[in-house]
């Protein structure tokens, strides 16, 4: 496949990473609002799955860091959760904002027109469930929208029941080593990109997906000095922690 083929892209270069999940609590609506102020049109975020299936966001298996409670997070129903502090460990001023649905996030990115890379982060042995969960609730959520979101994983498994369960969403599989077979795998899944830890984007790297038809994101890019390196290279795709130090619109700082 030439370059020429890269599959159709509707997403921004600019991703704030977990909303923006160091000027408000990682993986909340305010985060993302957060981010939305500073101009950022596109959002990653990690989801996984209450014990009664309700997809919900939040990064840790376990709830300890981020939330008053304890003990694993797949493990209580969604009423619970629901109703948990997400907040009030980031600063006194979040207090009480709650865990996020899904499908309170696609509301929020769907009524405001932003883009959402959806890192599928499925709690220790329900990797194929919670990839087949997330596909069909995105499916749904996103029915007749122009531009779906990009279902992400580290969980080859995830990925493919994502794929098994509705092929026409897009996929990435995400890479923190570049080891024997990744770029197979990546292709065996159908996806449309794969997103490294940035010191493992390099010319080759992106060479290597352009020409096969794939597009080339990397991870958390923080540096105003990897970003030139990246933008010079032609990456597809930043996801970043500095909302409030990069421009969306470019590579410039933010005053």
């Amino acid at each position: 496949m030439s370059a020429q083929a890269v599959r159709p892209w509707p997403y921004p270069l600019w991703i704030a990473h977990r909303g923006a999940g160091q000027l408000a609590p990682e993986n909340t609506l305010a985060a993302f609002r957060a981010g939305a102020r500073y101009g950022y049109r596109a959002f990653e975020c990690d989801v996984k799955l209450s014990a009664d299936g309700v997809p919900f966001l939040l990064h840790d298996d376990t709830l300890q860091r981020t939330t008053p409670a304890c003990g694993v997070a797949g493990e209580r129903p969604w009423a619970e959760l629901s109703r948990l502090d997400a907040g009030g460990w980031h600063s006194r001023g979040f207090a009480g904002e709650p865990i996020p649905s899904l499908e309170s996030v696609a509301a929020f990115v769907r009524r405001n027109g932003h883009a959402l890379n959806i890192e599928i982060k499925p709690t220790p042995g329900l990797e194929a469930e919670t990839g087949r969960v997330v596909a069909r609730e995105a499916e749904r959520l996103w029915r007749d929208c122009a531009v779906p979101p990009l279902l992400s994983s580290f969980e080859p498994p995830s990925l493919a029941a994502a794929r098994d369960a509705v092929p026409a969403l897009p996929r990435a599989l995400l890479l923190d080593q570049l080891a024997q077979g990744w770029f197979e795998l990546a292709q065996e899944l159908d996806c449309a990109a794969v997103v490294t830890a940035y010191s493992l984007m390099d010319a080759a790297v992106i060479a290597r997906l352009h020409d096969a038809g794939l597009r080339a994101l990397c991870y958390t890019v923080n540096d105003p000095a990897e970003v030139q390196r990246l933008l010079a290279l032609g990456i597809d795709g930043i996801i970043t922690d500095a909302v409030d130090r990069f421009s969306p619109a470019g590579a410039a700082l933010l005053d």
